[in-house]
């Protein structure tokens, strides 16, 4: 999936968010797709879910993590291009109001 850091994401309203011990298992209930993320893997998602821009939740995690910011926006990418590809995020344009996150 194509995309930009100045886009923003969205959960899908037919996916279902669990939080279990600091991780996160999520379930495309159209699919019947799920997916697990690590506690890492986890923050990602809160963050990414609940900034106005994929760029916002990448300086908010750079801030969090001791990461160098190359890696760290490689692997937002890659998490965000992976869950949107399984249905799980959609990412829009900033300018589209979205719901807001779970």
């Amino acid at each position: 999936m194509k995309f930009t850091f100045s886009d923003r994401v969205e959960v899908p309203k037919d996916v279902l968010v669990r939080f279990v011990a600091g991780e996160t298992v999520l379930l495309n209930l159209d699919t019947e797709f799920y997916y697990g993320l690590d506690d890492i893997g986890t923050r990602m998602w809160q963050v990414v879910t609940a900034a106005a821009s994929i760029e916002q939740a990448y300086e908010e995690l750079l801030s969090e993590f001791d990461v160098e910011p190359d890696l760290l926006r490689q692997h937002l990418s890659k998490l965000v291009n992976r869950l949107a590809d399984l249905g799980l995020l959609r990412v829009h344009d900033s300018n589209v109001e979205v719901d807001p996150a779970i």
